[in-house]
């Protein structure tokens, strides 16, 4: 039987203050948005969690797993917690979770934010799941991991943070994601489709792309932005597809902006 799915509410505990609700990518930890905490805990109620088999989070997912089984997940726990009404805060694979709970209760969010996100699986990013599933089935856990930072990082990110990167590999080795839960979470978003929904989809939206992001091309974002009615599209120059880790600075700042604009 699965546990509670881990979950923590940060910052502001008063039941009336504005709420962000942060969604991971693929790794589904809470831990990715280390960078933005201390400062959106000054002002807002955040809320971050583990992805249902994920980190904290152990599961066994059934095999039709899906992107709208995620939504259902974060959708429950937040029931459970009485939180009603939030800023959506979703990194790639998290922001296809944000697309469908803005399908589904478009009220109840208050923005959302998606970043490197997109509406439907493109080949390219289908062929870097392919290479990452391929090393998986080779059982070369620090080939995987290493593939990971190329598709997360710059470059010049990567060599100025050597040292501290080469020491989560370590750690995340030794720690490595079930292997099947990890092939159905990257089969739950290969095969995610809402493009043609997002018409229908009416919900005060910014949509953050990196141009030199690896992994998901800035176009599919675009995609996002010029479909959805009430979005607009933020794009970053640098800091590959984990720009709230490589940039920080200046991810915070506009994410925050936005929250100001949107309150």
């Amino acid at each position: 039987m699965n546990k509670p799915m881990y979950i923590e509410v940060l910052g502001q505990q008063n039941a009336n203050a504005p709420t962000v609700v942060f969604s991971s990518g693929l790794g589904g930890s809470a831990h990715f948005w280390q960078g933005q905490l201390k400062e959106l805990c000054e002002k807002y109620r955040v809320v971050i969690y583990d992805q249902l088999g994920t980190g904290r989070s152990p599961a066994q997912l059934p095999k039709n797993y899906s992107i709208e089984h995620m939504a259902d997940e974060l959708q429950e726990a937040l029931n459970k917690l009485d939180i009603t009404t939030f800023h959506f805060v979703g990194h790639a694979l998290g922001g296809l979770v944000g697309l469908v709970l803005a399908q589904r209760i478009p009220k109840q969010i208050m923005s959302a934010v998606l970043v490197n996100a997109w509406s439907y699986a493109n080949p390219h990013t289908l062929r870097c799941f392919a290479i990452r599933k391929s090393l998986l089935a080779s059982g070369d856990n620090a080939a995987y991991l290493k593939m990971q930072a190329l598709l997360l990082y710059p470059p010049d990110w990567i060599n100025a943070n050597i040292g501290k990167l080469e020491e989560e590999e370590r750690h995340m080795q030794k720690n490595f994601p079930d292997m099947d839960n990890l092939l159905l979470r990257i089969g739950a978003l290969s095969q995610f489709d809402i493009d043609k929904a997002l018409a229908s989809i009416n919900v005060k939206t910014l949509v953050i792309a990196n141009k030199d992001d690896l992994l998901v091309p800035w176009q599919q974002s675009e995609n996002l932005a010029s479909k959805l009615p009430s979005a607009s599209l933020c794009l970053m120059e640098y800091g590959g597809h984990a720009s709230s880790i490589s940039t920080p600075d200046e991810f915070n700042r506009i994410l925050i902006e936005h929250l100001e604009n949107v309150s």
